[in-house]
């Protein structure tokens, strides 16, 4: 080493050491948390975090509460049959009276999956079990049922499905259902690849 660089490492030193505790100082004054230490008094409400502390509290009211009630779809409304040439209109029926207070209906219980006649909705590819619950409560059980959709009925189901629309033509559920349902397991295989 030479002379001068000897001379001069103490206050390198010295200067390494106070800009280690500058930083640390603004380290510490950044800190959004500040850890409050009171033992003059009652401890402070423990950390539910600590070893030994009572659980968190639960909303019980919440908990305790019973189900939301959930309002079944309404029917749809068949359309007019085409009437006979010549044949007038009846007239059209008074709109019935409001009830005073309707009771709200109950919640429709989803088709059970091995109910008789029922086919496994899930063999369609991109169609999980969420999608066949849902396609369940709106009465599609069978892959003939599927495979009878034509293009409103598409768009009606497409509209049900939330955030899983779109998947019923880009994944071909028709066709997939078309084959399943002639019980072509070759065919859908061919096409479609083996359900694993």
């Amino acid at each position: 080493m030479s002379p001068d660089l000897t001379a001069y490492l103490p206050l390198i030193l010295l200067g390494l050491v106070a800009l280690v505790m500058v930083v640390w100082l603004l380290s510490r004054m950044n800190r959004k948390a500040r850890v409050v230490r009171d033992d003059s008094a009652a401890p402070l409400v423990r950390d539910v975090l600590e070893e030994g502390a009572a659980p968190a509290p639960r909303n019980q009211a919440l908990i305790d509460a019973p189900p939301a009630v959930v309002k079944p779809d309404p029917a749809p409304i068949p359309a007019p049959e085409a009437m006979p040439a010549g044949a007038t209109q009846p007239a059209a029926a008074a709109p019935p009276s409001p009830s005073p207070s309707p009771s709200p209906a109950p919640a429709p219980a989803p088709a059970p999956a091995a109910a008789s006649g029922a086919d496994d909705l899930t063999r369609i590819k991109g169609l999980g079990p969420k999608i066949a619950a849902l396609l369940g409560e709106h009465g599609v059980t069978t892959f003939a049922q599927i495979a009878a959709w034509d293009d409103a009925e598409i768009a009606r189901i497409d509209a049900l499905l939330g955030r899983f629309a779109g998947r019923i033509t880009r994944d071909q559920w028709v066709d997939q259902a078309r084959l399943l349902a002639a019980a072509d397991e070759a065919g859908f295989a061919a096409r479609f690849g083996n359900n694993g």
